[in-house]
């Protein structure tokens, strides 16, 4: 049977979740194991300067902002309106990691939304600006 055995695609499977919890964790801030390695720490005044300076402690949160870009079309209107509404009840629950909110306006103009969700208006880019152009 080879690879097309019935313990192929559940052994893969696990691998890779195995993988991306893995990576996930590492990637987390908190790793298990020791960022240096045994016998190879040198005593310079470097080392000094870098334990001097004080971070934050591992308890604070982070707060996630939340940036939107819209038009001032309806459909745009509308989803944003939808969007803020949900940022809003979310933030608001206990344990709740949300920041901030921006909406980024990319018309060029204020619009009716300016009063209700916290807007930045931007000017649109130039016609063709956005294209790239291949080299030959």
């Amino acid at each position: 049977m080879g690879f097309r055995g019935k313990f192929f695609f559940p052994t893969l499977m696990t691998l890779s979740l195995f993988l991306i919890i893995r990576y996930n964790y590492i990637l987390s801030g908190d790793p298990p194991l020791q960022q240096d390695l045994p016998g190879r720490r040198s005593f310079s005044s470097r080392d000094d300067v870098i334990s001097s300076i004080k971070t934050p402690p591992k308890k604070t949160k982070r707060l996630f902002h939340t940036a939107v870009t819209a038009t001032d079309s309806v459909y745009s209107t509308w989803q944003c309106r939808i969007m803020y509404y949900w940022y809003n009840r979310f933030r608001d629950e206990p344990g709740s990691e949300m920041g901030g909110y921006t909406r980024i306006l990319h018309s060029g103009r204020p619009d009716g939304l300016m009063n209700e969700i916290p807007t930045f208006v931007a000017n649109p880019l130039p016609s063709g600006v956005d294209q790239k152009k291949m080299l030959k």
